[in-house]
C-alpha cells in the first residue's frame, strides 16, 4: 500500500472515506497478527503508513462532522 496524500482523501466523500478507513483498519489488523505470531516486526514502515492515513481520515471525518 503506497501512502495516500490528504489532498487525494479531500477528493473522497463520506462514504468512500469510511470504507476506506474500514479497509486500513482490517490491514492492520492483519500486520499486527503478523507481528505477533512471528515476533518480527519486519514492516514497520508499512504499519505506520497505515496508521498515519488513518489518522488522516478520521482527521477529515472530524471536520466534515461526519464521524459519530
Amino acid at each position: 500500500m503506497s501512502e495516500i496524500r490528504i489532498k487525494e482523501l479531500r477528493s473522497l466523500s463520506e462514504s468512500a472515506l469510511k470504507s476506506k478507513l474500514g479497509e486500513l483498519e482490517l490491514e492492520l489488523g492483519i500486520e499486527k497478527r503478523k507481528v505477533a505470531a512471528t515476533g518480527v516486526a519486519s514492516k514497520v514502515i508499512k504499519t505506520r503508513e497505515i496508521r498515519r492515513t488513518i489518522a488522516r481520515i478520521n482527521t477529515l471525518l472530524n471536520e466534515r462532522g461526519a464521524r459519530k
